[in-house]
């Protein structure tokens, strides 16, 4: 009697013969991040995102262990190296107004080189969810700790208007709208082409316009 060959079975990721290969690590976070800031995360399925990664409708849940921690993943790619270096930023011996000055400038600065990330924040936080959960606690929170106490102080002594910190939070973040959209830039009149350089420069002046404003202009 013929006996059964032993099934191998495959590693998490791994492509069946005669399947397209699997995407490296930083396309497959890219797609991702393309998906979930195009479509939000609900409506973004795992086929979709299966379709756009160019991978088998399992891959997703094998590699990440589900939607959610596919997300994760796709933001930590990004976010990580931001807080490093904001906490870089807030740990110098700077005076507090030039820490505040460093913290936003970087910001903008962030959103030029990730203008995807800065879609998807925006949905985001406009929604209750485990997600804004995970974003707070793991990148706002740690960034507000140090912070907030430098701006209590640039407050307590008459250097930066006293406001409730909600209020400068967003502040500070709506003007990023200015970075992600050019449609709406294009018709009141920003430039063709949009270059990366462009787009720097348009971040050093949000910056400056509301460091100024916040600050008063360097001596």
């Amino acid at each position: 009697m013929a006996t059964e060959e032993p099934v191998t079975a495959r590693r998490p990721g791994r492509p069946g013969a005669g399947a397209p290969p699997v995407p490296g690590e930083a396309e497959i976070l890219r797609r991702g991040m393309e998906a979930f800031a195009e479509l939000g995360y609900d409506r973004t399925s795992a086929r979709e995102l299966a379709r756009r990664l160019g991978v088998s409708h399992n891959f997703i849940n094998d590699r990440y262990g589900s939607k959610a921690g596919f997300w994760r993943a796709v933001v930590d790619s990004l976010l990580e190296a931001d807080q490093r270096e904001r906490e870089r930023l807030l740990g110098t011996g700077a005076d507090d107004a030039e820490r505040v000055r460093a913290v936003i400038t970087h910001f903008y600065q962030s959103a030029v080189e990730a203008p995807l990330l800065a879609r998807l924040l925006a949905d985001e936080f406009g929604q209750e969810s485990e997600r804004l959960d995970y974003l707070y606690e793991k990148y706002v929170t740690p960034t507000l700790g140090p912070l907030v106490p430098a701006v209590e102080r640039l407050m307590a002594a008459g250097r930066m208007p006293a406001v409730p910190m909600d209020v400068l939070f967003f502040a500070v973040i709506s003007p990023v709208a200015g970075l992600v959209q050019l449609p709406l830039a294009h018709r009141l009149g920003r430039a063709r082409p949009v270059t990366r350089e462009s787009q720097a420069r348009t971040a050093h002046e949000l910056a400056s316009l509301v460091t100024d404003g916040l600050l008063g202009r360097r001596p």
